[in-house]
């Protein structure tokens, strides 16, 4: 049958990819020029099931209420006269208890270690490249109370029978060398061994291009304005292009899911939740980046920053703010993660030619992203990913497009 996804970032495409990996004629329609140009375009490029799990955490709220008057602090929520931020709010305050996280850690869990077999195996299947290593995550700790916290992950993690080591401040170099240049001080850190890193972006140009190849229709530049419908079914896409018939349609257009939805009256309770990077390239030699840039990806935990190597260029990505869509750059924001990368890694890069980005993590308020069916028989959803969008992907796609072609998902959902 003939598939329509609204959506061409990285949530999109591997959609694409599993529709018609399952047989199905799949057309992608997205309003900016290429794959990739929204959320999905410099995000902090780590892999990281490891790592995945709710922001809805008990004790989050106090701590961003103390958030609200630092000016660099990792979580920053501004109040606007918007009820869906206050409905978010509320719904996101109360799955911040010990039962709910556990359930919704779990559930992240599964998903996000299932995404990254499917994304190991995509790989080997087409032998696509995009900068990415396997060389695992390290999450660095600067104070006594970050190394508990630390500590207590680690034994969740042991729980769940993934691979992890524990390090003391004296370990920290033999995983990521560079870090004895660093201008701070760490309490030790939790190296996520399995977990991965690449361009997101380039993923996407690479997998865009496969599908082209194979058959599958990209119409970018290309703004939807409203889903057709004939009774409990969807009938076609009208764009400004015109109108365009589908046997099925997915929905994966992550944080603005809502401006195609709401006109339907499903709620998707996702909310745009803004986050900032910054990319440079690595200076010097090879053996100098060796020396001074890391080898994979760093989480600091004290600044909730994350560092990556892509190749030749160096990403350092952080920061969230609830304060709907907007694009500015402020000078608070993007010096403070610049001064971050600094601190860790001093001679790392071209930090004087910056390039900085902003865009919009579609979050839910318990974590777990909107996948499978609606109230319309085929329409269907792949959204609300988070901040674990790159990590998630493969596996909610495969098993959006499993549901879409009426087969059992592999895993539970």
């Amino acid at each position: 049958m003939h598939v329509i996804v609204i959506g061409a970032g990285v949530v999109g495409v591997t959609t694409a990819w599993y529709l018609a990996d399952n047989g199905h004629e799949v057309t992608v329609i997205d309003r900016a020029s290429g794959p990739a140009m929204e959320t999905s375009f410099a995000n902090a490029g780590g892999v990281c099931p490891g790592f995945a799990g709710p922001w809805a955490a008990p004790g989050m709220p106090l701590k961003a209420l103390k958030w609200m008057s630092q000016a660099s602090a990792p979580l920053k929520i501004r109040p606007r006269a918007d009820f869906r931020q206050w409905q978010w709010l509320a719904r996101f305050t109360a799955n911040c208890t010990d039962a709910r996280y556990v359930r919704n850690k779990a559930r992240m869990q599964r998903m996000a270690h299932y995404s990254k077999a499917c994304l190991v195996a995509l790989r080997q299947k087409t032998g696509i490249a995009y900068d990415h290593a396997s060389e695992g995550v390290l999450q660095v700790f600067r104070t006594d109370d970050e190394m508990e916290a630390g500590a207590r992950n680690a034994q969740v993690l042991a729980e769940l029978e993934i691979p992890h080591q524990v390090l003391g401040p004296s370990d920290l170099s033999a995983v990521e060398p560079a870090l004895a240049k660093s201008a701070t001080t760490f309490t030790g850190g939790l190296h996520l061994t399995d977990d991965e890193t690449g361009d997101c972006h380039l993923f996407c140009q690479k997998l865009a291009a496969l599908l082209a190849e194979r058959g599958v229709e990209f119409k970018f530049d290309t703004d939807v304005r409203t889903l057709t419908r004939d009774g409990g079914r969807i009938t076609g896409v009208v764009a400004d292009s015109g109108t365009i018939a589908a046997d099925a349609c997915v929905v994966a257009t992550g944080a603005f899911a809502g401006e195609i939805l709401r006109p339907l009256g499903i709620a998707t309770t996702v909310y745009p939740v803004k986050g900032y990077s910054l990319t440079c390239d690595l200076s010097g030699t090879e053996d100098e980046q060796a020396a001074c840039a890391p080898r994979s990806s760093i989480m600091d935990e004290h600044s909730k920053v994350m560092v990556t190597r892509l190749g030749s260029r160096l990403r350092a990505a952080g920061v969230a703010e609830l304060a709907g869509f907007d694009r500015r750059l402020p000078k608070t924001a993007t010096q403070g993660l610049l001064d971050t990368v600094r601190t860790l890694f001093p001679d790392a890069a071209d930090y004087a030619r910056p390039n900085f980005w902003c865009g919009f993590r579609p979050m839910t308020p318990d974590g777990p992203a909107r996948i499978g069916a609606t109230r319309f028989d085929n329409l269907f959803l792949n959204t609300g990913h988070g901040s674990n969008g790159w990590t998630q992907a493969c596996g909610t796609s495969k098993v959006v497009a499993d549901i879409v072609s009426g087969r059992q998902p592999e895993i539970e959902v």
